[in-house]
């Protein structure tokens, strides 16, 4: 790599570092939309938590981006830049030039991506119809016949959403009076 080249490369990642930290440091506050959560609908909470999240997940992001810039400046610094972090290989200039803050040559980059373990919330949070009942644990329960059991305490339904009646409303209402 040429001098000229790794002037390039080093002011990329000086404004990238510079535009990093304005981005951390002005971070995106979301507040509640509602002035009490009592009775309020489910939905609306759950936008403000999906909100929340994702701005955390975004802070998370540039905070790593930015740990990544660092690291490439101080590999200029030391004289370290360029060469492969694993086997001290020449990067190409063409890699850095996609990825300034690449440490590594492309056989000893991160690509494999894990496609077989699963968040740690899906060992409790499984579907609602699938979960077996187990008797050490008394929390557990098979929710197969949950939809009857919110029925048995009646709903909304008004006489013509009845299974099974085949009453006409007129008959309904002249019983009523």
């Amino acid at each position: 790599m040429t001098d000229e080249q790794l002037k390039q490369l080093k002011n990329q990642l000086t404004e990238q570092k510079n535009s990093l930290e304005d981005r951390v440091e002005h971070t995106e506050e979301f507040d509640t939309t509602e002035l009490s959560t009592y009775d309020n609908h489910p939905a609306d909470n759950a936008t403000d938590l999906f909100d929340q999240e994702r701005g955390m997940a975004l802070n998370r992001f540039k905070e790593d981006e930015l740990e990544d810039t660092n690291a490439a400046l101080e590999a200029i610094e030391n004289g370290t830049y360029g060469k492969c972090t694993v086997c001290g290989t020449e990067i190409p200039f063409e890699r850095l030039e996609a990825l300034p803050t690449a440490l590594t040559c492309i056989d000893h980059a991160q690509q494999d991506t894990d496609m077989t373990s699963r968040p740690p919330e899906e060992d409790v949070l499984q579907s609602s119809t699938s979960q077996p009942v187990e008797k050490e644990d008394s929390r557990l329960r098979d929710y197969t016949d949950t939809f009857q059991d919110v029925e048995d305490f009646g709903s909304s339904d008004g006489p013509q959403d009845q299974p099974g009646e085949d009453k006409d409303m007129k008959d309904f209402y002249e019983e009523k009076e």
